[in-house]
């Protein structure tokens, strides 16, 4: 019993790790493009909803929609509405995936690891060798529902278990909240789908039982978007808040009907799999019909309920990480400085991240927030070059020589974007709201795109700052020269406005000019992050990537 145990527990975690492979490999390959389509779709609902399906068909995942979607709502270049309408079809989008996974033939896992293995060794381009991250993803799940499938075949002669499962069928309020607790342990609806839908193939779960554990996987699935957004902005909180009363909400109403009216779900399919799965869709697909015209209401009944509340007082005060007490112990001390040089970090993406929205609607209270953020930025700037440069006193060995060298570059280069943000930007923002004066439509969008991508490449050094992973900054690297490359692409679009005689266009076009400027300075700065690890490595030679065949 211990063994089977083993296995099962095994296949469902490489399960997981299937469908984080996948959706790292996106991640990795399209988020850009990804990202730009989800902020594109504000232009109506049903594109919301219909880049929210498919942003989740990519990415494998409701869930890391609605964290994406989040990010951009705090930004102000998304309205909760449109958050709402996003996340709606990112439910349904989540369900495609597991009809998808559920549907293959012996022959195609081997033929994907194939494929993808050879993509993934021998392509140069980060893109198709992160294509070929996905299709392994792919073929894992395949070898993993098999494996859950030989894992709990045993499972059906053992009396004990079978008896459990009967208990299920007659319980559906306990079968529900099983469904909850799973989902949001494992951290993904979709596995957990995946993982009931096979133990109904395997004939050791019965549909009755099945469908209240669907649906109680699709509130924790809800439940994972509420708790990973809980430190964000309340605008953007309420759109993972209205997820989980229309998708929850419905998953409640949908066990309560179902233990009442135990319909015959024969019509949804011949096979008892086949029924659950498709309920799991049509379940999803039903919230998204019945929610799309409230989405107005609820989204106006969260901000009454959740209004904004401006607070008189001061806030409190941060506790420095420069832990002076350890300057002794240079080893705990450089932990420390990074630590305090990571919060740096992300001050200034709090402070990149709304900027945008400024130039479109002046809030005089965000600007001064900005404003106080770059003296914290420049304040911590000042104490880690100070504490750095006490610890130098003590004695260092090479090694720890180096990554105090690396930290104060980094805190320079850190504190010089938020200059940029701070009195660049700002001062443009200020100008052109004086001055009445507005980007035409595309050029604007333009901004807000290369924004958006600068903003990306922000986040992905600080999970380097905390990682030290070298694939990911080698990412970030080609990233920079990418960057470039998009710099002149709009220099050349907005030089093609000017010939064109746009108004907007010519009125603007200093300041369009120096915002692309800086905001290429802004990702210059971070992506600096990424060197002391690619010389370490040896993929950084003469201020340039190495060629490689590899991963």
């Amino acid at each position: 019993m211990i063994f089977l145990v083993l296995q099962l527990a095994g296949a469902a975690a490489l399960l997981l790790w299937s469908v984080r492979l996948i959706r790292t490999g996106v991640e990795r390959a399209y988020s850009v493009q990804l990202r730009r389509w989800m902020r594109h779709s504000a232009k109506s609902l049903p594109s919301a909803s219909a880049t929210g399906a498919l942003a989740a068909l990519m990415l494998q995942s409701s869930t890391a929609v609605a964290v994406l979607t989040t990010n951009f709502a705090a930004a102000g270049t998304l309205t909760a509405v449109v958050g709402l309408a996003i996340l709606l079809g990112a439910d349904v989008g989540s369900a495609v995936v597991a009809q998808i996974l559920l549907v293959r033939a012996s022959w195609l896992a081997p033929l994907l690891l194939l494929a993808g293995v050879s993509l993934f060794l021998r392509a140069q381009k980060r893109t198709i060798r992160q294509t070929g991250r996905i299709l392994i993803g792919i073929a894992l799940v395949f070898v993993s529902l098999d494996m859950i499938g030989a894992a709990t075949t045993p499972l059906r002669e053992s009396e004990g278990v079978l008896a459990v499962m009967r208990y299920l069928s007659t319980d559906p309020v306990l079968a529900f909240l099983i469904g909850v607790a799973f989902a949001w342990i494992v951290h993904s609806s979709v596995a957990a789908i995946l993982l009931f839908v096979t133990l109904v193939v395997q004939q050791i779960l019965s549909v009755d039982a099945a469908i209240a554990l669907v649906l109680g996987a699709n509130l924790g699935g809800a439940v994972i978007a509420f708790t990973l957004t809980l430190g964000a902005r309340l605008s953007a909180r309420r759109i993972v808040i209205g997820n989980l009363i229309l998708r929850g909400g419905g998953a409640l109403i949908g066990v309560s009907a179902f233990a009442w009216l135990e319909p015959d779900l024969g019509w949804l399919g011949a096979l008892p799999f086949r029924q659950v799965i498709n309920f799991h869709l049509l379940f999803n697909i039903v919230v998204l019909l019945i929610g799309f015209p409230l989405i107005h209401s609820v989204i106006r009944l969260l901000e009454y309920m959740l209004p904004e509340i401006a607070s008189g007082s001061t806030p409190p005060v941060r506790t420095s990480a420069l832990n002076k007490s350890l300057l002794a112990r240079p080893d705990l001390a450089i932990v420390c400085a990074a630590r305090e040089v990571l919060h740096m970090g992300e001050t200034i993406e709090a402070m990149l991240g709304p900027v945008m929205g400024l130039f479109d609607t002046w809030d005089a209270d965000l600007v001064e927030a900005i404003r106080a953020q770059e003296e914290d930025v420049n304040r911590m700037n000042f104490d880690t070059k100070l504490y750095l440069a006490q610890l130098h006193r003590s004695g260092l060995n090479e090694d720890t020589a180096r990554k105090s060298m690396d930290l104060s570059n980094i805190s320079v280069n850190f504190e010089a974007a938020g200059d940029a943000i701070s009195k660049n930007m700002l001062r443009m923002a200020s100008r052109m709201n004086k001055d009445g004066l507005s980007f035409s439509e595309r050029g604007f969008d333009e901004l807000c795109d290369f924004h958006d991508r600068v903003l990306a490449n922000v986040q992905l050094a600080l999970s380097i700052l905390m990682s030290s992973d070298a694939e990911v900054a080698r990412t970030l690297a080609e990233e920079k020269e990418r960057v470039r490359e998009v710099e002149q692409q709009l220099q050349v679009s907005h030089l093609g406005r000017l010939r064109q005689g746009t108004t907007e266009s010519i009125e603007t076009s200093n300041i369009h000019q120096e915002m692309i400027r800086v905001l290429k300075q802004v990702n210059t700065a971070f992506t600096m992050v990424a060197y002391p690890i690619l010389e370490e490595t040896g993929d950084l030679l003469s201020s340039r990537l190495t060629e490689t065949d590899g991963s």
